[in-house]
């Protein structure tokens, strides 16, 4: 048998020892949980649950007798633990049978850490050796890797009566453990640190199968069959793409919006709409712009996950989706054009639709806020029913962005708030995280691009403009029997701006409840804009320019003072392309203009030019390395009230430059002409 052959075989009917409500699970068993995404349909049985021990601010606390939350917001989250033993600390402690799922780190050391499972010592190895995916029994590189600075293992710890983690002083700093405990009666196997050759093939198999999963699109399984079709949707209207009757389920859905370039691609997929409907419930289950269901946002980026991929032909999710009686497809069009939709549908029989979970996705930019003393949690989904939590893309705009800078009380990184997941009415949360990019899988702010089965960075500006992230919680999704609310702590506002926007996927039986609903097209599109302080003072013109402008923050840069310590920058432009900057005046009159501007390595030969109008001859802004220049000298010009037009055109670059016709912009100086009569 092929190990892409098994990946359905193994998957696509479960043995009985693999269903939800077995007395037994073998180890091979709890491997394939990792990618079994049939499991999340089951409803969850009294007595599953997922919680996470992880090293927040134990500052943070909830009082009982006043019923207040005290210090939500403190954000020392390195080095919290349960308790200390002698010289020893106890990071975490669980009742069994469980099994922890996902361990995470920001900077795992050199001090051992230690398995006591079941009252025996089965492992005990420096904290980092479990991460570099080269030391058993962790010795598969797809399941114990570093992502963006960020530490991952996925290799399952199962244990069936208790579970203690115990580490040396010098173990490092942030940790997570993310584990499931099951159903009373559950017979789990005992991690072993020498597991024997099935435990091996199974951990081999998964392995490749993850790994080639990131290269190519794993096989269908068999009987399934394909529903296409290819739909154009008028401007303002909406329509059924496709109507198929059940029972069945779906198994991958792709998706493909014809679109002449970038910008009208990216426009485009949020001005479309996808919206499911199940067994003919008026209110549609799923509800997001087309792009955003797909895992990344703005427009389409290539990647692959195990759930979800977008490549140059499609955007491809596989969450399965059972339904009883009809799955009903329609696609909306907010956008001002007509758009043509191709889409597939590869759908399989199932029996038992009836008793599974209906599949969810919703987007939004931010829900209700909760209690004051829970600031400041920003709510990403807040359900009622019975269900579980599977995975959530998060699309920021955070225009005045930089780098990571935790010595700089105001450093400029949007991501520092902890995920929340309240279960089941808990006043305390079960998962309490200790960053937004450590819940996503990376750490320190990364801004590296990546891309692994179970999460990804598949945006990112250097956190100074769009980033997108997802995260998808199989084997340790989250279930809940009447209520789950999960949040991030969001601490800038979106006035600063910092915006948020949250594509949310979960399972929910019938009659399960929630508020979210789909804003406007003009609160989905073009809302990304950046404010005038994001430009030197200054509002950019029409039309839009060849790659990005964004602020870059200077202070690393020891060639001269920006500024307000930070520059226009404008990158991926060619020669011929021209940007262009609002200027107004104080007052009607007579100004002389002036510039100054960044000179490096890697910048372009740029003429200046005002309505059109040149104002000056080629500025070369070469440098060896990063500087500040004095003031350029544009002229003396008449302004009346409104604004005029500074352009800016790349007309080449020096031959000693890299050949990446970079521009930067520190200031525009209006200097008052005196009137002489």
């Amino acid at each position: 048998m092929s190990t892409r052959s098994f990946a359905w075989t193994a998957l696509a009917v479960l043995p009985p020892s693999l269903s939800l409500a077995s007395a037994a699970l073998s180890y091979p068993d709890l491997v394939r949980r990792l990618i079994d995404l049939d499991l999340l349909t089951k409803p969850p049985p009294p007595g599953e649950r997922c919680a996470q021990w992880s090293s927040w601010d134990r500052a943070s606390r909830y009082d009982p007798a006043t019923d207040r939350y005290l210090e939500w917001n403190a954000n020392a989250d390195g080095t919290g633990v349960l308790r200390r033993e002698g010289d020893d600390l106890v990071l975490a402690e669980m009742t069994g049978p469980g099994c922890i799922w996902r361990v995470w780190s920001a900077m795992p050391g050199p001090g051992h850490v230690r398995l006591v499972l079941d009252g025996k010592l089965v492992l005990d190895m420096p904290f980092t050796n479990w991460f570099t995916g080269r030391h058993a029994p962790f010795d598969f590189p797809q399941l114990a890797y570093t992502a963006a600075r960020g530490h991952n293992l996925y290799v399952p710890i199962p244990y069936q009566r208790s579970c203690k983690i115990v580490a040396a002083t010098n173990w490092g700093r942030y940790y997570h453990f993310t584990y499931s405990t099951f159903p009373p009666g559950t017979d789990l196997p005992t991690f072993s640190a020498a597991p024997d050759a099935s435990w091996r093939r199974a951990l081999e198999e998964c392995n490749q199968l993850l790994g080639d999963a990131l290269r190519h699109d794993p096989p269908l399984p068999a009987g399934t069959t394909l529903a296409a079709t290819q739909v154009v949707v008028a401007a303002g209207t909406r329509l059924t793409a496709l109507h198929i009757a059940g029972p069945r389920k779906i198994v991958e859905l792709r998706a493909h919006a014809e679109a002449t370039g970038p910008d009208d691609e990216t426009a485009a997929l949020r001005q479309l709409v996808l919206r499911i409907r199940w067994d003919g419930d008026p209110t549609p289950a799923v509800e997001c712009p087309l792009g955003d269901f797909f895992g990344s946002a703005p427009g389409r980026h290539p990647f692959r996950t195990w759930v979800t991929a977008m490549t140059p032909q499609w955007m491809i999710a596989r969450w399965p989706m059972p339904f009883d009686s009809s799955a009903e497809i329609e696609i909306a069009n907010d956008g001002p054009s007509p758009r043509t939709v191709r889409l597939h549908a590869a759908h399989r029989p199932d029996p038992a639709a009836a008793q599974h979970l209906r599949f969810h996705a919703a987007w939004h930019r931010g829900l209700s806020p909760p209690r004051a003393d829970r600031r400041p949690d920003w709510p990403f989904l807040v359900t009622e029913g019975r269900g579980r939590f599977c995975g959530l893309m998060l699309h920021v705009w955070n225009p005045i962005g930089g780098p990571y800078e935790p010595a700089k009380p105001g450093h400029w990184w949007w991501g520092e708030g902890d995920e929340k997941f309240f279960v089941d009415g808990e006043l305390f949360p079960s998962t309490f995280g200790t960053g937004t990019e450590d819940y996503f899988g990376y750490a320190w702010g990364c801004a590296e691009r990546f891309e692994r089965p179970f999460h990804a960075q598949t945006v990112t500006e250097h956190n100074e403009g769009h980033q997108s992230l997802l995260r998808w919680h199989i084997a340790d999704n989250v279930p809940f029997q009447t209520r789950f609310e999960g949040c991030l702590e969001k601490y800038f506002p979106d006035d600063r701006p910092t915006l948020y926007a949250a594509t949310v996927f979960w399972y929910l039986a019938p009659g399960g409840r929630h508020s979210i609903r789909l804003p406007p097209v003009e609160q989905r599109h073009g809302y990304a804009v950046r404010p005038p302080a994001a430009t030197g003072g200054h509002v950019l013109g029409a039309p839009p320019p060849r790659g990005t402008v964004r602020t870059q923050r200077m202070t690393q840069f020891a060639g001269g003072h920006w500024a307000g310590d930070d520059q226009l920058w404008w990158t991926g432009g060619q020669p011929g392309d021209r940007i262009v900057i609002l200027v107004g005046a104080p007052r009607p009159g007579r100004y002389r203009l002036a510039v100054t501007l960044t000179k490096a390595n890697d910048y372009a030969i740029v003429r200046f030019d005002l309505d059109g109008t040149p104002c000056s001859t080629p500025v070369d802004l070469y440098h060896p390395v990063v500087v500040r220049t004095a003031p350029f000298d544009l002229g003396e010009h008449l302004w009346g009230s409104a604004p005029r037009r500074l352009g800016v055109t790349i007309v080449g670059a020096n031959p000693a430059a890299k050949p990446a016709y970079m521009f930067g912009l520190d200031e525009v100086l209006l200097t008052p002409v005196p009137d002489e009569r």
